[in-house]
């Protein structure tokens, strides 16, 4: 059994209210709903670290990655306290899943995938055998067939993983095309952002061939991918800060610039069930990071939220938990962050 660490968190940050809706110049609004708050975990081993990609389970434990610390750890956010787990040396874990009550996460510089058993600490480890991917990247699970799909982004290429086999397959998508994000369709179709290129991927889980979408801008770098009912699939382009969108049905795409522009460098990305999709902006100089919320069917931006201390801020990867309507996210100022989203209903 893995050895692990308790520490209760010394600070949670205080919530920072959304505004209705947004422009340029937005302020927050005094009397925002309680659901549209934000509240941070300051991490106890630090910013340094890099806390990311924080993922909940069933019981409302929320499970992340040190990426630079090299640990998986969790929060109960109800007490406020973090368990540490340590891994192999030399893992430097990027993202972290939890499926079917098991955490999985990425080994970004010794090429393997793991899983860790929360009941006994186990961890298992599946080796990549094509010794050219060494940086699994992004992941995530098809919840009907139990297999995984990720992303390799300096080997250039896109992974299948079986957990019941341990097989793995994988597809090179070519030199400096950078996959990134990852989302899975209805039909179990992983969409992949290559974010060296101005491109989208795909793979067809049936007949396994590899396809690839042209933006429209050749300046575009899609990083992070969400998708929203109807397998409408949505991208934030980092290099110019624009929300993308593309219909896979009729190929048709659209894009809207984001509030801050050039400047915000959208890289965290998620959807919730009332398909409302949102981004992470970058926080740079006197400018704290925010949160943008963009209605997919009003097809305008509807909020703004801002996250931590103004000043340099990354946030690199949300996820939303549809069981407690809370989006979950780390950030480089060293802390893990929630959202509570209004109730479900349908977008006026």
């Amino acid at each position: 059994m893995m050895r692990t660490t308790l520490v209760l968190a010394s600070l949670a940050s205080s919530a920072v209210l959304l505004p209705v809706a947004i422009d340029a110049q937005s302020t927050v609004r005094p009397d925002a709903p309680a659901q549209n708050t934000v509240k941070e975990w300051e991490v106890p081993w630090g910013a340094r670290t890099r806390p990311r990609d924080p993922f909940a389970d069933a019981t409302g434990h929320v499970w992340f990655v040190g990426q630079e610390g090299n640990y998986v750890a969790s929060l109960d956010p109800r007490s406020g306290q973090f368990r540490r787990y340590e891994i192999d040396p030399g893992t430097y874990p990027h993202d972290l899943v939890v499926e079917k009550g098991q955490v999985w996460f990425t080994g970004n510089r010794n090429g393997r995938i793991v899983r860790l058993d929360p009941a006994t600490g186990k961890l298992t480890t599946f080796v990549i055998p094509d010794s050219t991917v060494g940086d699994p990247h992004t992941m995530t699970f098809d919840p009907k067939s139990g297999v995984a799909w990720f992303t390799a982004q300096n080997a250039g290429a896109i992974g299948r993983f079986d957990p019941a086999t341990g097989r793995f397959r994988i597809w090179k998508t070519g030199a400096n095309t950078r996959p990134y994000g990852i989302v899975l369709d209805s039909q179990g179709r992983p969409w992949i952002d290559l974010f060296g290129t101005n491109r989208l991927a795909t793979v067809d889980p049936r007949s396994l061939e590899l396809k690839t979408y042209e933006l429209p801008d050749a300046r575009a770098h899609p990083r992070r991918i969400a998708i929203t009912s109807g397998d409408q699939l949505w991208w934030g382009d980092y290099t110019r800060g624009y929300l993308g969108h593309l219909d896979p049905r009729t190929g048709k795409m659209e894009e809207w610039p984001l509030p801050a522009g050039a400047a915000s460098m959208p890289y965290g990305m998620t959807s919730d069930d009332r398909d409302v999709v949102w981004l992470a902006q970058g926080g740079y100089e006197n400018v704290p990071a925010s949160l943008v919320a963009f209605d997919t069917h009003a097809r305008k931006f509807v909020a703004r939220i801002p996250v931590g201390r103004p000043g340099p801020n990354t946030i690199r990867h949300m996820t939303f938990d549809r069981a407690t309507r809370q989006i979950w996210f780390g950030t480089d100022q060293g802390t893990i962050g929630r959202v509570i989203v209004p109730p479900a209903a349908p977008v006026q």
